[in-house]
């Protein structure tokens, strides 16, 4: 039984013990490509939460699992997670100069080796991963882990979603379409955190798909929630700069349903969500109360 008296404090000792297994795959700074690997490890640890490799190591405990196979997909999530953010903030796309109150990559080391560092890290994310293959060797779920980690970040996936994203800048979105681009830009990569982190403690078909389902709603919810952010939100609080969606023409959420039903579908597939957490034969409380607070946060 989990202790939830005190939420923050458990937060963040958990963060604390992710951001350290995070630090154990990140490279050494030296060699003629130091600057690359600077530029990489700033991107990594310029701050955040760690939410995906959290939720991945969270579901991977409520299903049973002990071993250390799931660190290095933990640390391949957040270097996927990050290479993302790195290309988000670039010129070409949201030309933005500071996320989570820091200053972006590419006003820190330029555009040319912001692309490098994102690239950089999305190849070594791969290449972490793969190290748990040397760790448990005949493990069938570390195969299906590694598939799932690599689709949900492709073209069916996260870049998919982003190349929708890009092309309808300055156009109108239809609602389907808005919803295929937070499927896949924002859900899919939860989507992976929690798969991989069911797969790899052994979870059953039907579980694993139980889960995808909550990764999705858990998307949609905070992703909903970011755009509610990006309208209302403090910019102190939030590390980076609001209305950057009205400033680069966007169709959001809330352009396209309005405020308070934004408000409302955030609601709707929170309680949703955790709906389907309930069904499932296992629980794991900490994990409940996460979901809870990542998908009606304030930053």
């Amino acid at each position: 039984m989990v202790d939830l008296t005190n939420f923050d404090d458990q937060m963040k000792k958990r963060v604390t013990e992710v951001k350290s297994i995070i630090e154990n795959y990140l490279p050494q700074e030296e060699g003629f490509q130091r600057t690359l690997l600077e530029a990489m490890n700033y991107s990594m640890l310029v701050g955040g939460k760690k939410l995906r490799p959290l939720l991945m190591q969270q579901t991977y405990v409520m299903f049973g699992g002990t071993s250390a196979i799931v660190q290095p997909f933990m640390a391949a999530i957040e270097m996927i997670h990050t290479h993302s953010l790195i290309h988000d903030d670039l010129p070409a796309m949201d030309n933005d100069e500071y996320r989570r109150g820091k200053k972006t990559t590419h006003i820190v080391y330029g555009e040319a080796m912001a692309i490098l560092a994102g690239d950089a890290l999305l190849n070594h994310a791969y290449e972490t991963a793969a190290r748990a293959f040397e760790m448990d060797p005949q493990n069938p779920n570390i195969g299906r882990a590694f598939a799932i980690l690599t689709s949900k970040t492709g073209i069916d996936g996260m870049i998919g979603g982003q190349s929708v994203d890009v092309e309808y800048v300055d156009r109108p979105l239809t609602e389907e379409q808005l919803s295929f681009i937070y499927r896949m830009k924002t859900s899919a990569l939860i989507e992976a955190s929690m798969m991989v982190g069911a797969v790899l403690a052994g979870a059953g078909e039907e579980e694993v798909e139980t889960v995808r389902q909550i990764a999705e709603k858990v998307g949609l919810a905070f992703q909903i929630q970011d755009d509610i952010l990006d309208v209302i939100g403090d910019r102190e609080v939030l590390g980076k700069a609001t209305k950057s969606d009205e400033k680069n023409n966007k169709t959001t959420y809330v352009t396209v349903k309005g405020l308070e039903q934004a408000k409302k579908d955030v609601a709707r597939y929170s309680e949703e969500a955790v709906q389907l957490l309930q069904k499932l034969p296992c629980e794991n409380e900490f994990l409940h109360e996460l979901i809870l607070q990542l998908i009606h946060r304030s930053a």
